[in-house]
């Protein structure tokens, strides 16, 4: 099995040993298993790695007996909980025993947010460094893969960047792969921990979704659409988001009358699970919404690259109500970035946009130049 070395885990051994958990969440299939073995591997027998899916490892996690979980710690110097959202109360049983049992460096992973297992918030607040990991970062595909070429970037924009779709060496396996992760795993910590009483309604909600990347969303029309309330479209938005399917980006404005002030829209954490769910087996070159994919695809990745920082900058859109707009800005304090996503042919920043803002940075990222772009930044 090819692994993969990721940019998040220097970060993550920076903070271990000062006395607080280290969380790492992100999807299922995303790395979090792989990399937190080899975190621990480093630490020979003094390391431990228990799979809280399994019978006799979730017997020990008991709320308010903390000692129950001394077994799987004592002499050990750092373990791993892996898939703890799979725990009911996994935030308060772990601050309990934290405070309690001082010592091991505990590190949980989780495919969920943990507010969907606990039903409560900020359990852990104070005790835990807490990092993301998505799937793989294009800067990390080409470390691993020196030399990409076009057709293998297209490949990527075509079956996303999962690591298991990755290292899959024929279009087959790619399919295979990226068929058994939006059907079989995405979904799982969604429905265990909630009540979908319309799972068909949620599905095809994300289908929608999956229609509309780069398109502002209303939530009214999805309703309407599924024949179900705004309160549920919402719920499942909210969801889908705790889950790291989907994200939600809202319009930027600092006011000026004619900018759209309101409105969001989609995006997908991975265009491979996207294309899943639309059309998986048209080439990127052939396609009518190559556009839009990329447009997903270049905001994913700068999603990756705000998950390695200790603040992360906001990602929103910019429209004017008379229809011009910019892709993506990144606002990082009082810094704007400004990036237009063209899949050949370069643009210019929008004069109205200049005008409103003449120290934001603007580029504009095609698929010929998006890898020098990571590159560099």
């Amino acid at each position: 099995m090819k692994i993969f070395n990721r940019d998040l885990e220097p970060r993550i051994s920076s903070v271990l040993f000062k006395d607080k958990m280290v969380i790492i969440l992100g999807p299922r299939q995303s790395g979090k298993t792989t990399l937190a073995k080899k975190i621990i591997n480093k630490h020979g027998q003094r390391g431990a790695y228990y799979d809280c899916q399994l019978a006799d490892i979730r017997a020990c996690f008991m709320l308010g007996k903390p000692s129950a979980l001394l077994p799987l710690t004592q002499d050990k110097k750092i373990v791993v909980f892996d898939e703890a959202q799979t725990i009911q109360n996994i935030g308060t049983i772990l601050k309990v025993f934290h405070d309690t049992y001082p010592g091991a460096q505990i590190i949980a992973t989780g495919s969920s947010s943990f507010d969907l297992a606990n039903k409560i918030k900020e359990p852990m607040t104070g005790r835990a460094f807490e990092f993301m990991l998505l799937p793989l970062s294009l800067p990390e595909i080409a470390s691993a893969y020196p030399g990409m070429s076009e057709s293998d970037l297209l490949a990527v924009m075509r079956f996303g960047s999962y690591p298991a779709v990755v290292a899959a060496e024929t279009v087959d396996e790619k399919l295979f792969a990226i068929k058994n992760i939006a059907t079989n795993y995405l979904y799982k910590d969604v429905f265990v921990f909630e009540d979908i009483r319309n799972p068909k309604v949620f599905e095809d909600l994300l289908k929608m979704l999956a229609l509309q990347i780069g398109s502002t969303v209303s939530v009214n029309e999805l309703a309407q659409a599924l024949g179900v309330t705004r309160t549920t479209v919402n719920r499942y938005l909210r969801l889908l988001e705790q889950s790291f399917i989907v994200k939600r980006v809202y319009s930027f404005s600092n006011n000026p009358r004619n900018e759209i002030k309101k409105g969001f829209k989609v995006f997908f954490l991975d265009v491979g699970v996207r294309n899943a769910l639309v059309d998986i087996v048209s080439p990127m070159d052939a396609r009518t919404d190559k556009g839009a994919i990329f447009e997903n695809f270049f905001v994913a990745e700068r999603m990756k690259k705000g998950a390695l920082e200790i603040f992360p900058p906001e990602i929103m859109f910019w429209r004017t109500r008379s229809g011009v707009e910019i892709d993506m800005i990144e606002k990082n304090g009082r810094e704007i970035f400004a990036y237009e996503c063209k899949w050949k042919e370069a643009v210019a920043a929008p004069r109205p946009f200049k005008t409103a803002y003449p120290q934001a940075r603007f580029e504009c990222v095609t698929a010929e130049n998006i890898l020098a772009h990571f590159a560099k930044k």
